[in-house]
């Protein structure tokens, strides 16, 4: 059971790139850019971004997915949100502290992983329109940027 429910888990987490990928190209640059709009502007005055939303709402999804696996008895719950929660934390650490810097951690980071991942979101950061947009995802980006 602890071989399957760490495969759920590690589906889960690759399965949440596409995921993050689909949103943030179609709801986040489509019907919600009000909410992502401030994350692509330079000069916001606070802290926290309506963008920041996007973080509670798969929060929120995650915890869900714990309440099916302990009320409802859906044994799939638990491994899914650990799945889920990962990623997000994955998320956080190399969206908001590697790249944008929220926190002052791994500003030395200069793997040829790091500066594909910095490259790529930088070439995304380049257009702050809700169209034309580029490379959507966050852990797995065109080969392009590492070169």
């Amino acid at each position: 059971m602890t071989l399957l429910w760490t495969f759920i888990v590690l589906l889960t987490f690759v399965f949440m790139e596409f995921v993050a990928w689909f949103s943030h190209k179609y709801i986040m640059h489509g019907f919600l850019w009000s909410l992502h709009k401030d994350h692509h502007i330079k000069d916001h005055k606070s802290w926290f971004e309506r963008n920041d939303l996007f973080f509670i709402f798969y929060a929120l999804v995650s915890s869900i997915f714990v309440i099916l696996w302990g009320e409802a008895g859906f044994w799939l719950g638990l491994p899914i949100a650990l799945g889920i929660f990962l990623y997000g934390l994955t998320y956080f650490m190399v969206h908001d502290i590697f790249i944008h810097q929220r926190f002052k951690l791994f500003r030395n980071s200069n793997s040829k992983y790091a500066r594909g991942i910095r490259r790529a979101h930088k070439i995304h950061h380049k257009n702050s329109h809700k169209e034309k947009g580029e490379c959507f995802g966050m852990l797995w980006v065109p080969l392009k940027y590492f070169k």
